[in-house]
């Protein structure tokens, strides 16, 4: 008799291996949460990741924003689908702070040229995403250390 392999569905009915990146990273995330707990230190900041990339995206292909900011955009969307990053995506929570912080910079230098009511009406968030994004980068020194904030603010310049 074949061995039958059984679809793992996740509890919003989609098999796993059918979602989209953002439909993937909200269950890691979920996933992540249920195991271990809401308490580690930057859980908050790791649960805005897919907001962030849901963001990204949808400024990404609002006709209101400018072509030049279109392709810090795309950078920054492309950052959160590379296996390749500063923090490995592989590890837990850790993995997506760098994409998190990398997406608040982006957003920040975007917020100064930009009407702010295109990013709150592309926003998804619970919060503001002004306010929003200073709180992550008022922490990105801390969550992802000095040290590698300033290399993700350096790979965003030599970019851009």
């Amino acid at each position: 008799m074949e061995k039958q392999e059984k679809e793992v569905f996740q509890s919003d009915g989609l098999p796993f291996k059918e979602k989209d990146f953002y439909q993937k990273l909200r269950t890691r995330i979920r996933e992540w949460e249920r195991e271990k707990g809401s308490n580690h230190r930057f859980s908050e900041y790791a649960a805005l990741a897919p907001d962030l990339f849901h963001l990204l995206v949808k400024l990404s292909l609002d006709p209101d924003v400018p072509g030049r900011h279109k392709a810090m955009l795309a950078f920054a969307g492309a950052y959160f689908i590379s296996p390749i990053d500063i923090i490995p995506d592989f590890i837990p929570v850790a993995g997506l702070l760098d994409d998190v912080a990398l997406a608040a910079y982006v957003l920040n230098k975007l917020i100064n040229d930009l009407d702010p009511d295109i990013l709150r009406r592309n926003w998804a968030g619970e919060d503001d995403i002004l306010e929003t994004v200073q709180r992550i980068l008022e922490s990105a020194d801390e969550m992802v250390g000095k040290g590698l904030f300033g290399k993700i603010v350096k790979l965003v310049r030599s970019k851009f």
